[in-house]
């Protein structure tokens, strides 16, 4: 199996990266269940993919940004650009809700990222981080697809784990209010099914697979 970087590997997930993995699936899941409000909101989701997750947020407005320009030329009509997590291109202070999901483990240093999404977080508002949880990733499981022409490729991943998000996002006005952690359970069971990996499901029924932690903007 062929490991790419993030840079080169959503560009070639772009066409088939609306099919759920269990990865995805349970990190909605845990976070639709915190009920972070985002009707009428100032919303921003920094690694938004093809802008799925926007498309049923009630926001007053919303704006994606991905590294990928493939991921965006799947998107459907909206706000969105390209551009780097650790240099945003946008003012400060601009948004009720940002979301940070299952991308914080694309980077090996994450100062400047945090930074950059405390500065367009408003006073008060709400930053969320999702990823791949530490004991999961150790356990074996990574993020991986199959392109087009058939061929398995898994994304490059660094571990951080809660201690240390925390340790960064305090010093930029960031404070943990909320984590949760997803285990595998029968919210997942049918992605598993479609993978013909029941057993799987069955050996890994219980254990940690996502970790999501929402932050206030002091």
């Amino acid at each position: 199996m062929t490991t790419l970087s993030a840079r080169d590997a959503y560009p070639r997930w772009a066409a088939t990266y609306n099919s759920e993995t269990a990865v995805s699936r349970l990190e909605d899941v845990v976070l639709a269940e915190l009920a972070i409000n985002t009707v009428g909101s100032r919303l921003l989701d920094v690694g938004c993919g093809t802008g799925r997750r926007m498309r049923t947020s009630g926001a007053r407005y919303a704006v994606g940004i991905d590294l990928s320009l493939e991921m965006l030329q799947q998107a459907e009509a909206g706000l969105h650009a390209v551009s780097d997590i650790e240099s945003l291109p946008l003012v400060s202070n601009a948004f009720d809700v940002v979301w940070c999901r299952l991308v914080i483990g694309h980077l090996a240093n994450i100062e400047l990222a945090l930074a950059e999404l405390a500065r367009v977080c408003d006073t008060g508002g709400s930053v969320v981080l999702s990823d791949l949880a530490p004991v999961a990733y150790a356990a074996g499981h990574r993020r991986t697809f199959r392109a087009s022409t058939d061929e398995i490729f898994e994304v490059e991943h660094h571990v951080h784990d809660v201690d240390e998000l925390i340790d960064v996002a305090n010093p930029v006005g960031l404070r943990l209010s909320t984590f949760r952690i997803g285990v595998v359970d029968h919210r997942v069971r049918s992605l598993y099914d479609l993978a013909g990996a029941l057993p799987m499901f069955e050996k890994q029924r219980g254990e940690e697979l996502v970790h999501v932690m929402v932050f206030t903007k002091t």
